[in-house]
């Protein structure tokens, strides 16, 4: 009778431990190339050239890195949510 809420208990403790490793993979995967290829399959008709070199400034990281990417991206017209995430993928701020 006991079982049930021991079992209930350990599932939910494991499905919240995962979850947390879940929460932290994309920060381990910020990059300025996890930049560059997020605007390229978000907004395909993003420059190549611009995306790169707004990854790159992004990459020096803190606001101001952030700010300057997103500057870059926004006058190449790429929608605003798309280039605040890339470029906080390229600062590793997500």
């Amino acid at each position: 009778m006991r079982l049930i809420p021991r079992l209930t208990a350990a599932l939910s403790g494991l499905a919240l431990a995962l979850g947390g490793v879940v929460a932290l993979a994309p920060a381990a995967h910020a990059t300025p190339q996890a930049c560059f290829y997020t605007i390229l399959e978000q907004h395909p008709g993003a420059n190549p050239e611009v995306a790169e070199g707004a990854c790159l400034l992004g990459a020096e990281g803190g606001p101001a890195g952030v700010r300057a990417c997103y500057a870059e991206l926004r006058r190449d017209y790429v929608p605003a949510v798309i280039a605040l995430g890339a470029c906080r993928r390229a600062a590793a701020e997500e």
